[in-house]
């Protein structure tokens, strides 16, 4: 079984990119909110790996 470090996410979004709170309210907006959030460091990810 891989071992995932889903932490390392968070760390590097909180630290990293500054991101503190969310700016919306509402769990479907804060839904759309770390969506975006995960697809731009998915991104970031692949850039680097390529």
């Amino acid at each position: 079984m891989k071992c995932q470090y889903v932490e390392l996410v968070f760390a590097e979004l909180k630290h990293n990119k500054n991101f503190k709170r969310f700016m919306l309210l509402g769990k479907n907006k804060v839904e759309v909110d770390i969506g975006i959030l995960a697809i731009a460091h998915n991104m970031k990810k692949i850039k680097k790996a390529a």
